[in-house]
C-alpha cells in the first residue's frame, strides 16, 4: 500500500468520485478520501437518488389513485400505501449505486480512503478513520469535492425529528398530517410533491412572491397554478419569524412581508428547504492559505486552481449551480487539466430540473435575465395540449417555450414545463453547446409521435411558423 498519489480527491460525492475515476482513466495514481461510510457522496445517499425513487413510487401510486380508472383499469379493493416497504426499495437502490462506485474505483484502480480527510500543508492530506488512526497521504495534486450541506434559518435548529433538512425529509416513518414546508425551490417542492400524494396536507411557505426564483416566470406561474390543484398550498411573500416545537407538533409565526400580519401554521413536521451551503468545516484551508468568500465558496480560476498551488477545488464548493451533473463535469474536465490536458464546461449550457409532475426544466437564460441584460429576443412557444403523444398519454399540462436572439436566431434559453422535460432538456442543452439557432432545431427532424416534437414546434414558432397550433 502506498501513501504517495498523483492526485489525492477530498470528496467521493459525483464531482470527487468522477474526478477520481477520469484521473485514473488518465494514468494518473488516484486516491478519493470519503468520510461517509458509502461513496456517493450527499447526491447518491441523501438527495437526488433517494429523493427520486420516492418521487417516481408515490407517482405511481398516484396514478394508480387517479388515472387509472378512466382508462378502463380497475383495481379491486382499492390502493394503498405500504410506507415501510416504499422506503426500504429506496433504500435498495441508494445501497446498489452506491456499491456500483466501488467496484468502478477497483475496476480503474482508485483507491478509496475511508475517514475524514484534512489538508495539512501543500501536497499532503490527513486522513482520520473512524476508529481514529491517521494515514498521511503525499500527493503531487489535491482535489477538494467535499460538496454541500443544507442550510438553516436563524434560530431554527434542525433536529430530525420534527424540525428536517432534506436527509430527514426523506427517511419519515409515517406520513405527516401536515407538512410544513419552508422554500419555494427545487429540493421543497419535491418534498411537498412527495409527502402530498401520500395524503399530507402541505403548506409551503416562500420568502419570494414566487416559486422557482432561478426559474422562468412563465414557468414558475404555472407550476404553481398545477400543484394548488392537486391539494398544495402556498404561502407566497411570506417569512417564518419563529418556530417552536411541541412535543407532538410545531408552531410556525409566518409574517407577511408588505403588511406585516402574523399567521400561525400548525403542523406535525416542518423541512426547512431555504437551500444549502458548501462544506468546508475542519478540511484545514487555513493551513494552505485558502480563503473562502461570504457565501463559504472557494475561489478558484477558469482551471479550477485556487490559490494555494497544486490544490484544486469543485462542485458546491465553487461558484455556480449546485447540481450533482455540473460538478461531475468539473470532476472529468479538472481531471484532464491536472493531467496536463485543456478543458471547458459551457455554464450557460449547464440544464436545471425539478422532478415533479409535471416536471420543470431549464437551460439557458430567462426571459427576465434577457429584459434585464437588454438583449432583443424571439419567443416561441407550443403547449403539450396541442401534442399528439401527450394527448395519447393524457400528459397535456405544460408547455415547450424558447428564446432566440432576435437578430442571430441562436438559442439562448429553453424552458419546459411538463412530462419527462428533464429528458426532454438534454436536446436544447446540445444546441445551445453547438450554437444552434432556433432554425436548426425546426429543421431537425423529430420521431412522430413524440412530446419531443413540442421542441422542434416551438422552434418553429419563434419565427411565428408552428404547424399543430
Amino acid at each position: 500500500m502506498t501513501d504517495s498519489f498523483d492526485v489525492v480527491v477530498i470528496g467521493g460525492g459525483p464531482g470527487g468520485y468522477v474526478a477520481a475515476i477520469r484521473a485514473a482513466q488518465l494514468g494518473l495514481s488516484t486516491a478519493c478520501v470519503e468520510k461517509r461510510g458509502t461513496l456517493g457522496g450527499t447526491c447518491l445517499n441523501v438527495g437526488c437518488i433517494p429523493s427520486k425513487e420516492l418521487l417516481h413510487s408515490t407517482h405511481l401510486f398516484e396514478q394508480a389513485q387517479h388515472g387509472f380508472a378512466e382508462r378502463g383499469i380497475r383495481v379491486p379493493g382499492g390502493i394503498e400505501v405500504d410506507l415501510a416497504t416504499m422506503m426500504a426499495g429506496k433504500d435498495k437502490v441508494v445501497r446498489d449505486l452506491t456499491r456500483g462506485i466501488g467496484f468502478l474505483f477497483r475496476k480503474n484502480g482508485v483507491e478509496h480512503v475511508p475517514g475524514v480527510g484534512q489538508i495539512a500543508g501543500l501536497g499532503r492530506v490527513e486522513v482520520t478513520s473512524e476508529e481514529g488512526e491517521t494515514r498521511t497521504l503525499q500527493a503531487r495534486n489535491i482535489i477538494i469535492a467535499t460538496g454541500s450541506e443544507p442550510a438553516s434559518l436563524p434560530d431554527i435548529e434542525i433536529d430530525e425529528t420534527r424540525i428536517l433538512s432534506s436527509t430527514g425529509a426523506l427517511a419519515l416513518d409515517a406520513v405527516p398530517k401536515h407538512l410544513a414546508v419552508i422554500g419555494g425551490g427545487y429540493i421543497g417542492l419535491e418534498m411537498a410533491v412527495v409527502w402530498s400524494r401520500l395524503g399530507a396536507k402541505v403548506t409551503v411557505i416562500e420568502f419570494l412572491d414566487r416559486l422557482l426564483s432561478n426559474m422562468d416566470s412563465d414557468i414558475a406561474r404555472d407550476m404553481q397554478r398545477i400543484l394548488a390543484k392537486k391539494g398544495l398550498a402556498f404561502m407566497l411573500g411570506h417569512k417564518v419569524a419563529g418556530v417552536e416545537a411541541g412535543e407532538g407538533s410545531v408552531t410556525l409565526s409566518v409574517e407577511k412581508r408588505a403588511s406585516g400580519e402574523i399567521t400561525t401554521v400548525e403542523a406535525d413536521a416542518v423541512l426547512v428547504a431555504v437551500g444549502r451551503r458548501p462544506y468546508t468545516a475542519g478540511l484545514g484551508l487555513e493551513n494552505v492559505g485558502i480563503e473562502t468568500d461570504t457565501q463559504g465558496r472557494i475561489s478558484v480560476n477558469d482551471c479550477f486552481r485556487t490559490d494555494a498551488a497544486g490544490i484544486y477545488a469543485i462542485g458546491d464548493v465553487v461558484r455556480g449551480p449546485m447540481l450533482a451533473h455540473k460538478a461531475e463535469d468539473e470532476g472529468a474536465v479538472c481531471a484532464e487539466i491536472v493531467a496536463g490536458q485543456s478543458g471547458h464546461i459551457d455554464y450557460n449550457a449547464i440544464p436545471g430540473v425539478v422532478y415533479t409532475w409535471p416536471e420543470a426544466a431549464a437551460v439557458g437564460r430567462t426571459e427576465e435575465a434577457l429584459k434585464e441584460a437588454g438583449i432583443e429576443y424571439a419567443v416561441g412557444r407550443f403547449p403539450f395540449q396541442a401534442n399528439s403523444r401527450a394527448r395519447c398519454s393524457g400528459e397535456t399540462q405544460g408547455f415547450v417555450k424558447i428564446l432566440a436572439d432576435k437578430r442571430t436566431d441562436r438559442v439562448l434559453g429553453v424552458h419546459i414545463l411538463g412530462a419527462d422535460a428533464g429528458t426532454m432538456i438534454a436536446e436544447a442543452a446540445l444546441a445551445m453547446e453547438f450554437g444552434a439557432s432556433a432554425e436548426d432545431i425546426a429543421r431537425t427532424c423529430h420521431a412522430h409521435p413524440t412530446l419531443s416534437e413540442a421542441v422542434k414546434e416551438a422552434a418553429l414558432a419563434v419565427d411565428g411558423r408552428p404547424i399543430h397550433v
